[in-house]
């Protein structure tokens, strides 16, 4: 290859890598759509978080996602030995189960180590049984469990719906962290707008359909935003998100 070649090379973007695509997906409950011809993509590396108000289909969408739920109509596809991780909106666990937090992440799981969720600080909480855990420990845990298999993504619904603001903040940072450094893509829906807007790289307002798509300052902006949240919430969601830019821009300089 000849220098210009290499340079070529160098600057040339690789291809995104796809992990999900959903084709013209459309769910019924009872006759009643709850899904209404979605479509979306989930390539590596990416960070998309879905909004909607309550019962707008999202958590049956990450369901059909992930298999759990055959859609009426439409075809989703997934990338050939991917490794998915998942933590759903809820898990009903027996409160007498004697088990250990340990125990419980590599249960049906080949042998492994803390080690590799050192960014998750769980050995402290190794043998803790899981009755006993805090909101923030019981999300961390949930989260290392996914993290077990090395995954290409993850996927979460409202995965800190239970925890308070310092819980929340430090839980995204560790989606964060995690997305940057070993390149997981994250799919999550959340009701936690500041942070979602601040984390997310793209951002996808679903109401049975999708009404608007794209990175935070677009979403902010587009007026399928203020119909699914109100005029009030669209117009401080931009000036937060320009206050945010405008910051740092500022740390930049």
């Amino acid at each position: 290859m000849n220098k210009d070649a290499e340079e070529t090379a160098e600057i040339t973007p690789k291809a995104p890598q796809m992990i999900i695509t959903a084709e013209n997906i459309s769910h019924y409950y009872n006759k009643r759509a709850v899904l209404d011809s979605v479509s979306l993509r989930l390539d590596k590396g990416d960070f998309t978080t879905i909004i909607g108000p309550n019962g707008a289909g999202k958590s049956t969408l990450l369901k059909c996602l992930m298999g759990l739920v055959t859609p009426s109509q439409g075809h989703i596809t997934r990338k050939p030995a991917s490794r998915i991780g998942y933590i759903p909106q809820r898990i009903a666990l027996n409160p007498s189960l004697p088990m250990t937090v340990a125990r419980f992440i590599a249960l049906n799981k080949t042998p492994s180590t803390f080690a590799e969720f050192e960014p998750l600080d769980l050995s402290r909480i190794a043998d803790k049984p899981i009755h006993s855990l805090s909101g923030g420990e019981w999300q961390q845990v949930l989260l290392a469990r996914a993290l077990y298999d090395s995954p290409d993504a993850i996927i979460l619904d409202e995965p800190a719906q239970n925890l308070d603001i310092s819980g929340q903040m430090q839980f995204y940072k560790i989606l964060e962290d995690l997305n940057k450094s070993r390149d997981i893509a994250i799919l999550m829906v959340s009701h936690d707008l500041p942070m979602t807007m601040a984390s997310s790289k793209n951002i996808i307002g679903l109401y049975h359909q999708i009404c608007c798509a794209g990175t935070p300052s677009y979403v902010v902006a587009d007026p399928g935003f203020a119909e699914l949240f109100g005029q009030d919430m669209a117009a401080m969601m931009a000036k937060h998100h320009q206050e945010k830019q405008h910051a740092s821009k500022v740390r930049h300089v």
